[in-house]
């Protein structure tokens, strides 16, 4: 990107997909700004992981447009848009270093991209794991894995789809951390979750969504304010009701 471009970061407008008569997610429009990271809430059914799948390309939308930095995103977008799904699935008959060997091919990735690989998977304790098959890792282990391939791809928007559930305390505790790395990278970086106790540790604005539509966003502590509460949590039932 040119320097005189102005860093506009992700950029989701009338988003809208449906099933049939019913609208999973309803003209949905919100920014994120590079070194930003947005926490996507709602109760179940609310469109968040349906929005997750159509940013990501897995899922084609009725309608709506993406952008990064003011460049259409387009139906192929694999190289800019990194998910981690709810479900982590991996290959069974590749072994974690294989994973990451096919990601690095995949995505291009310069010489020397071994070392931070080996790093990563220190980080997040799977370093005993790196020649074990996909196919003998626990949900855990498997979601490390995806949080390690999608860092090491570089894709500078990342998406991740409660990415806390099934981690350990020390993993969750490294996750965390790096999140707050990745935002200095300039990373955009959009998390659903359920876990409304964590959001504050790590998120910078929320964006509520019930029924597929927006209905409340800004920071933690506006929104708390607003809606005259003392928690995110009674604020949040309050919006959703």
């Amino acid at each position: 990107m040119d320097a005189a471009e102005p860093s506009t970061g992700l950029v989701v407008t009338g988003l809208t997909k449906r099933y049939g008569t019913k609208a999973a997610v309803a003209d949905l429009s919100f920014r994120v700004a590079p070194g930003e990271i947005l926490a996507l809430l709602g109760p179940n059914g609310a469109g968040k992981s349906t929005t997750l799948t159509c940013l990501a390309g897995l899922l084609r939308p009725n309608a709506g447009s993406f952008e990064w930095n003011g460049r259409d995103l387009g139906p192929a977008r694999s190289r800019s848009v990194g998910l981690i799904p709810e479900t982590p699935e991996v290959y069974e008959m590749l072994t974690v270093w294989e994973h990451l060997a096919f990601v690095a091919r995949s995505c291009r990735l310069p010489a020397g991209w071994e070392s931070q690989a080996a790093g990563l998977l220190s980080r997040l304790q799977l370093d005993e794991q790196r020649d074990t098959l996909g196919q003998a890792l626990s949900k855990g282990m498997r979601q490390k894995l995806l949080v390690t391939a999608v860092v090491l791809a570089g894709t500078p928007v990342l998406l991740l789809d409660e990415p806390m559930v099934g981690l350990d305390p020390m993993g969750q505790h490294e996750l965390r951390e790096m999140l707050a790395q990745l935002r200095q990278e300039g990373r955009a970086i959009v998390i659903s979750t359920h876990l409304l106790a964590s959001v504050e540790s790590y998120c910078d604005r929320l964006l509520i969504l019930n029924r597929g539509a927006a209905v409340a966003e800004g920071r933690l502590a506006d929104l708390v304010e607003e809606h005259g509460k003392r928690t995110l949590e009674e604020a949040f039932l309050d919006i959703v009701r």
